[in-house]
């Protein structure tokens, strides 16, 4: 574990404070766990984007035009 010093407006702190209270945590463990859960987001989602980006299209034409917008 890691000991750090945030600063941050008095009204974020507050409900920082009313926050943790309310989940019966600390501040500390409160940020720790808001951050842990934003990294494994942001994790999941850059592992989707690279998965799609290489994923193999199978939607090519073939030569063939793909259909118009026009209704029918």
């Amino acid at each position: 574990m890691k000991n750090v010093t945030v600063s941050m407006d008095d009204a974020v702190a507050e409900w920082a404070r009313l926050e943790a209270a309310r989940r019966n945590t600390s501040v500390s463990r409160l940020l720790g766990e808001l951050l842990a859960e934003k990294m494994r987001h942001d994790d999941a989602y850059e592992r989707a984007l690279q998965d799609w980006l290489h994923r193999e299209r199978s939607w090519a034409s073939d030569g063939h035009p793909y259909p118009g917008r026009e209704v029918r």
